[in-house]
């Protein structure tokens, strides 16, 4: 049976969690109601006319004012910026100009091209960033360190469009390594069943494995491309990471008590570093989600990044709000998520 004390001490907790709770959503509304303010007004400031976009530029004035009207421009730019709000809390993010169908349906259908290309980079960037991060710190300052800095120093120069220009050049044109721009071969792109919108998984769900060698080959070049930029982040991190904790007390002692140095550091070292490294991978994912607009467009890839250039070179403000809308909640969910893992993985937190 509970004191009263103890009943008190679970309200208390209670109280503190709702508390956190109210301000934690408190400040995501603040947060994405700012990053809407900010491109919605940025966007009308812009010398660009929707209408023209509509119309076209031959149009009769008589045409010109009716869409003009339609499209709520001859209101008051804070009660066009009221309504559009109204109708985003309901997902409505409005038409596109450039494809004339609804912001989020245009979303929904290029997004899980951005995923998938995403999400392979990140496991070959978390694949290889990872253990050099640590073999860089357990053999700090030696020529492997220099290498793998060195190494991560060009991948934070070296611009993601040049990468994939250079990888085309080399890869596709000289080589023949890989298929060129494009998410599938033309010869498949109408033999693909969509069940999840995610190439690799619908060709092997329906064992097109022919499809599914293609789209391997056209992934292929431009996830390495984002994942050496994720990678040299992560294997940074990680080093800097693994180096404080290998200064630590319990490494020396480890090591006197006669355990090997690699069991010392992986077993050991690296399990103290795991929650840390696990949120720098997620923020990563979260960037290369965000970062893959030049080189979905290098590529042609028909994935988010693109769809958001297009939209832009157009003057399509209902598209670009959406998604930087949509890039605000990716970042806000991915930030809220390593919150919570970083509280329940790490007592210390706590």
């Amino acid at each position: 049976m509970q004191t009263a004390g103890q009943r008190t001490g679970l309200s208390v907790r209670h109280r503190r969690l709702i508390r956190r709770i109210g301000v934690t959503a408190i400040s995501v509304s603040i947060t994405l109601l700012g990053l809407v303010a900010l491109t919605f007004f940025i966007g009308r400031m812009l010398p660009l006319d929707p209408v023209i976009k509509i119309v076209g530029e031959n149009a009769t004035q008589e045409a010109y004012d009716k869409v003009y009207r339609e499209l709520g421009l001859d209101q008051p730019l804070l009660h066009q910026f009221i309504s559009y709000l109204s109708k985003a809390v309901t997902l409505d993010l409005g038409n596109a100009l450039t494809s004339g169908r609804p912001v989020m349906e245009d979303i929904g259908r290029v997004f899980p091209a951005t995923v998938e290309l995403a999400t392979v980079a990140m496991i070959l960037g978390t694949g290889l960033g990872v253990p050099l991060g640590v073999i860089s710190a357990m053999y700090a300052n030696s020529w492997i360190d220099h290498t793998v800095r060195t190494l991560c120093l060009i991948g934070y120069s070296a611009p993601n469009f040049w990468l994939g220009l250079m990888g085309l050049m080399v890869f596709y044109a000289g080589l023949g390594w890989v298929s060129g721009p494009g998410r599938i071969g033309f010869v498949y792109e109408y033999s693909v069943e969509t069940r999840t919108g995610f190439l690799l998984i619908d060709t092997a769900m329906t064992g097109n494995w022919e499809a599914f060698r293609n789209a391997v080959s056209h992934i292929v070049l431009p996830a390495s491309i984002l994942a050496f930029g994720g990678m040299t982040y992560i294997s940074r991190m990680t080093r800097s990471f693994m180096a404080a904790q290998l200064s630590q007390e319990y490494v020396i002692t480890a090591r006197v008590k006669g355990l090997s140095w690699r069991r010392t550091v992986w077993r050991h070292a690296f399990r103290n570093i795991a929650v840390q490294v696990l949120t720098v991978v997620a923020l990563s994912y979260a960037f290369l989600l965000e970062g893959a607009v030049l080189t979905e467009t290098v590529f042609a890839w028909p994935g988010f990044g693109r769809y958001l250039t297009t939209a832009l070179l157009a003057g399509d403000m209902n598209a670009v709000v959406g998604c930087t809308l949509i890039v605000g909640i990716i970042f806000v969910t991915i930030n809220l998520i390593c919150d919570v893992l970083y509280r329940v993985l790490d007592p210390r937190t706590r």
